[in-house]
């Protein structure tokens, strides 16, 4: 696979120090930026799924006339999340 770049960004000195600053061992700027970058589209990704879901969620409870209170739909989070805990903390 071919390797491509980014273009070059112009950032002020106080920031390239503050991401320099926080470089861990063996780390490099351009590894940092690279992995910052793989991040945000990762969660600009789920972000995007999230909303897909709920849109489509909200579609099928027109389509149906189903619709779950948020009171049963938190009191069933709450559940999973006891269980969850208990299950991790012993």
């Amino acid at each position: 696979m071919k390797t491509a770049s980014f273009p070059s960004v112009r950032v002020d000195a106080e920031l390239r120090a503050s991401a320099e600053s926080v470089l861990q061992e063996g780390e490099t700027l351009t590894g940092l930026i690279e992995n910052a970058v793989r991040e945000t589209i990762q969660r600009r990704q789920v972000q995007a799924e999230f909303l897909a879901r709920g849109l489509r969620s909200a579609q099928d409870a027109k389509r149906t006339g189903i619709y779950h209170p948020a009171a049963a739909v938190h009191g069933e989070l709450q559940k999973r999340l006891d269980a969850r805990r208990k299950k991790v903390l012993g």
